[in-house]
């Protein structure tokens, strides 16, 4: 079984966005059954977030196909 290689930075910066972003969302349930309406910073939080991880996934990919087209030619 060959080894898997170390994850990119930009994967790795997607995975924290991403758990930032479920994290926001968790925060703004609670604030939200609580009955406080610091919710909606959290739902903001999480809307930025998830936009965050959207762009370091794409980034990512893009980035990986630009060097398997720059390796095989």
């Amino acid at each position: 079984m060959p080894p898997v290689p170390p994850p990119s930075p930009t994967r790795r910066l997607a995975l924290y966005t991403l758990v930032v972003c479920v994290l926001a969302v968790a925060a703004a349930v609670v604030s939200f059954v609580q009955g406080s309406w610091l919710g909606i910073v959290w739902v903001l939080l999480a809307g930025l977030s998830s936009n965050m991880t959207w762009y370091y996934v794409r980034r990512g990919r893009t980035a990986a196909a630009a060097r398997d087209t720059s390796v095989t030619s």
